[in-house]
Parts: structure tokens; C-alpha cells; sequence
């Protein structure tokens, strides 16, 4: 079967490699979608958690094609998606419903092979039916997970005021998920134009596309949906006197933030992050299937797995039409 690896940071191949044969509790998954995120791009340039080599995606779907000898809910045909966090269920971390923290975390796509491969094995807990759900909308189940989890840490609260940063597939997520939280006000921060009209259509009331532009303390939240360490320096600026910012994007490692401690302290603001998901794979496909999260207009390309490479170099241009890529591994 074709796959694409990444060697090293920024060293990737397509290549060909046996069609895996499922454990005793794993399922066989044919791929049919599997969107580059952001995380896929840090681990392309060596900026984060990664094994090399690695055959990235953990945001895909498909449908199972073989079954374990001890799998029991699931049977070949099903359609589903991966949660891609595989947590071992017994340290201190699992043990206390902090499975995004286990000791011993293995993720599909990062540590394990993941979907950017024409078939990929996971294991039974990891997978997730989706139903009738379209292949392309049920590969947003993971990154839609992390979004309701940074929400829900979040606490945004009926009437509140939102400022979100970044108008990526990301910050549409969570422009969408806080509206259904009850924000009585978005504001959103882009300066792509495409982005920003899109943002639009979806729900935003305002969106600027300078810092500058920004109300300072006004808003009840702000998240941080860029993991760029200029803008993610400002957010204590924009909230207001007792709200909460939330630093959701994922930033390069290695990077220092720089804020002023006195105006934390003063402005007596509460400041979150947010880790993957816990357990949130069945709300996020339950939105997606109600049809409350809307996302097929967050995709721009769709490409065979052979242009990754070249998908990558898309991304890494800056090219204001491109949003989110979804890789076709088979058709």
C-alpha cells in the first residue's frame, strides 16, 4: 500500500510498506480522509512530540476492513474515526481521568503510524462509529474533541464576549463551539481575507485583522487559536479585569511567552491551557452529526496521499486560499 513518511523533520517520502494485519483488540481502518493539522506541520519542521521516523495523520476516517480476534464492537464495513490519544488506562494519570496526561501515552500518527497511509490499524477503544456521517466531516472528530474540551475549560458563560484569535479551521471550531456555549459576542482576529469572510459566514460579529484593532480589557475570553508567541503575548491585554484567556493553538517548542506578571496579578485574570481531549470523541461526533458544527466549508484542498509532500509546502507558503487539506489516501 502507498504511505508517506516522515524521515526527519522536514525530510518526507511516499513510499510503499505492507498492509498491516490487525492485533487481537485492533481494527483494520481503509482510510478515505485524513486532514493535515497543525500539529502534523510542527512535527514535519521538528517543533514537537514525534517519532522519526513517523507516518503522521491523526485526523482521519474510513472503513474497517478486518477485525481482531477479541474486537466486539465493531464488525468490517462499519465507518468510523480514530480518537488518535491511546491512553494505557492503569498509571496515576488514567487512574484519575487525566488519560490526556498518561505516563505511558501513545498516539496514532505521532508515536504509531497514522493515516496518511491507504490502511492503518488502531485499537477497538480508540474508534469511534460515525454512522452515515461523510468520511471528510468525521476526520474534524479529533481536532472538534480538542476544541470541546478547551471550551469547556474555557467556561464561557450565556451572554459572555468572545475573543478569538486566528480564523484557521481551529478558530472556526471554536467560533462555532462558543456560540453554542450561549457568547452573546465574537470577535475574531485574522488578517487573511479569505479567512476572515469565512469567519463571517460562520458567526463572528466582528472580525479585525490587527492586534491593534482589538478592544483592550473587554472581553470576557480570549483564546489564543494561532500558537504564535507574538500574539499569544498580547491576549492578557484584550481580556477583561477577572476573565479567563485560554491559550488553545499549539506553539513551537522550545519558545518563551513574555507577559506582564504585574497586570496578570492586577487584572486578576485566570489563564488556561488546553491539552488534547479527555474523552470527548463522542461529543464531538454527536455535533457533527446533528449538524450543529458545520465544516465542510473549512476545506480548501482535497488530494491524493502522493501530494503530501507537496500539501505541506502549501501550507508552509502561507497561501491565503488554503485552509484545511484533506487527504484522499484511496480516491
Amino acid at each position: 500500500m502507498e504511505c508517506v513518511v516522515i524521515q526527519k523533520p522536514k525530510e518526507i517520502i511516499v513510499t510503499e510498506r505492507e498492509i498491516p494485519e490487525p492485533g487481537p483488540v485492533e481494527v483494520l481502518i481503509k482510510v478515505m480522509a485524513s486532514g493535515i493539522c497543525g500539529t502534523d506541520v510542527h512535527i514535519y519542521r521538528g517543533e514537537y512530540l514525534g517519532d522519526y521516523p513517523v507516518i503522521p495523520g491523526h485526523e482521519f476516517s474510513g472503513v474497517i476492513t478486518a477485525v481482531g480476534s477479541q474486537v466486539k464492537r465493531f464488525k468490517v464495513g462499519d465507518r468510523v474515526a480514530v480518537e488518535p490519544n491511546i491512553a494505557c488506562d492503569n498509571c496515576s494519570q488514567c487512574l484519575n481521568n487525566r488519560q490526556n496526561f498518561c505516563l505511558n501515552w501513545q498516539a496514532v500518527g505521532v508515536t504509531l503510524p497514522g493515516g496518511m497511509e491507504q490502511y492503518v490499524t488502531a485499537p477497538e477503544k480508540a474508534v469511534f462509529n460515525i454512522g452515515d456521517l461523510p468520511f471528510e466531516e468525521a476526520a474534524f472528530m479529533e481536532p472538534l474533541s480538542c476544541v470541546v474540551h478547551g471550551v469547556e475549560r474555557a467556561r464561557i458563560a450565556l451572554a459572555d464576549r468572545i475573543a478569538i484569535l486566528g480564523a484557521g479551521p481551529i478558530g472556526d471550531l471554536i467560533l462555532q463551539m462558543s456560540r453554542l456555549q450561549g457568547a452573546a459576542h465574537i470577535t475574531m482576529l485574522e488578517s487573511n481575507p479569505g479567512r476572515a469572510e469565512l469567519a463571517c459566514r460562520l458567526g463572528a460579529d466582528i472580525v479585525v485583522n490587527r492586534l491593534e484593532d482589538l478592544k483592550q480589557a473587554t472581553y470576557d475570553v480570549v483564546i489564543d487559536a494561532t500558537g504564535a508567541i507574538q500574539v499569544m503575548n498580547r491576549t492578557i491585554d484584550f481580556v477583561r479585569n477577572g476573565g479567563t484567556v485560554l491559550l488553545f493553538g499549539v506553539p513551537p517548542s522550545g519558545k518563551n511567552i513574555e507577559m506582564e506578571a504585574f497586570k496578570i496579578f492586577q487584572k486578576g485574570l485566570t489563564i488556561l491551557s488546553s491539552y488534547t481531549s479527555v474523552r470527548n470523541s463522542f461529543q464531538a461526533v454527536g455535533l457533527l452529526q446533528t449538524g450543529q458544527i458545520k465544516v465542510n466549508s473549512l476545506i480548501s484542498h482535497r488530494l491524493p496521499l502522493k501530494e503530501l509532500p507537496d500539501a505541506f509546502e502549501m501550507i508552509e507558503s502561507h497561501d491565503p486560499t488554503v485552509k484545511k487539506v484533506m487527504m484522499l489516501p484511496n480516491g
